[in-house]
């Protein structure tokens, strides 16, 4: 009995861990910056390679799904990514993680005025306003392989926060392909529904993962 009570406790706490927000290096949100106009050589997202994931979790459960990037550029100077910008379509915001009634009904709630009230804000953008080639590796960095430390502003609804998360930037002959793993606070954002631990197992929790897959191209 005392074994079995073992391996049940064992269970739960796996359980218990599989839905807490994925390990990520995390993009605190502060004041917005100024954007500053940088020349250089542009490179246009290419929409059909270009995405966006999200994973947002609860006690009992955790949802995955997608944003499309509805446009966007990066802007090189000699070898160096030094700008851009890219606008994320809301409205085509999806879940993809149930069956396909749950995934309308879970669809249909995220774009409500609960969380981004996509009829009012139907696209979020992210500008650059600053990029540093190097990455310090330090304990806390989850993303071991990331090249460049990238700060921007990050608008959700009517809200433009400043946030600094590691990307990996890989430049090739013709294109850029530029990938980020990290976790944002919803709240501060203004997206607060279901942000109280009293409400048990229908609390859902304030951090949201965002993984980025960018691909641009220098159109000749």
């Amino acid at each position: 009995m005392k074994r079995l009570l073992l391996t049940i406790t064992a269970a739960s706490l796996f359980l218990a861990s599989c839905q807490d927000a994925p390990k990520a290096d995390s993009a605190e949100a502060s004041e917005a910056q100024e954007v500053s106009n940088v020349e250089g050589t542009e490179y246009t997202a290419n929409t059909d390679q270009t995405v966006v994931e999200w994973i947002g979790t609860k006690p009992v459960g955790t949802h995955h799904g997608t944003v499309k990037v509805q446009n966007g550029t990066l802007i090189v100077s000699g070898d160096q990514l030094t700008g851009g910008s890219f606008v994320m379509d809301i409205k085509s915001l999806s879940s993809d993680d149930q069956n396909d009634e749950y995934n309308a009904k879970l669809t249909g709630h995220l774009l409500s005025e609960d969380f981004f009230k996509a009829e009012e804000f139907p696209t979020g953008k992210f500008e650059i306003t600053g990029v540093t080639a190097g990455v310090e590796q330090t304990e806390d960095l989850v993303m071991k392989d990331a090249t460049h430390m990238v700060t921007g502003n990050l608008t959700l609804k009517d809200v433009t926060k400043s946030i600094t998360f590691p990307a990996k930037v890989v430049m090739g002959e013709g294109n850029i392909i530029a990938d980020a793993n990290f976790n944002i606070d919803r709240t501060q954002f203004g997206m607060v529904y279901g942000n109280d631990e009293s409400l048990g197992d229908k609390f859902i929790r304030p951090t949201v993962n965002l993984q980025v897959h960018l691909v641009a191209e220098h159109q000749m």
